[in-house]
């Protein structure tokens, strides 16, 4: 137990460290990644004026129809795929990936990797 508890706190530290470099615009906007227990959530992010573009999750209807009885490999897979296809559709080819203090690896890189291979940069 307790080491969960270090294990959040270390995230949260991680993650302050990183907010504070890491801003995104309305060409550039800043992606942000969460993951709870049960669900996965990513956001595109304005910071200059403070809103968000677009957002994806789990719960979303459509994408809760696709992933059912899936891995969180494949589910990644997914999000990343989907996320990448909304993003092309608003226009927006750069991105800031803010990866909420997790570590880049494992499942997050595979969300990464498949936004890069439809054609996001960051």
């Amino acid at each position: 137990m307790i080491k969960d508890i270090k294990r959040k706190e270390k995230r949260k530290i991680r993650h302050s460290r990183i907010r504070e470099k890491i801003k995104g615009n309305t060409e550039k906007p800043r992606v942000s990644y969460y993951r709870s227990l049960k669900h996965i959530y990513i956001q595109a992010i304005d910071d200059t004026k403070g809103e968000t573009l677009l957002s994806l999750s789990t719960l979303s209807k459509d994408i809760k129809n696709l992933i059912e009885g899936k891995s969180q490999k494949e589910i990644h897979s997914i999000l990343g795929q989907k996320f990448a296809e909304l993003l092309l559709d608003k226009g927006i080819k750069k991105i800031v990936f803010d990866r909420g203090g997790y570590l880049y690896h494992g499942n997050l890189k595979l969300l990464c990797e498949e936004m890069r291979k439809m054609g996001i940069e960051f």
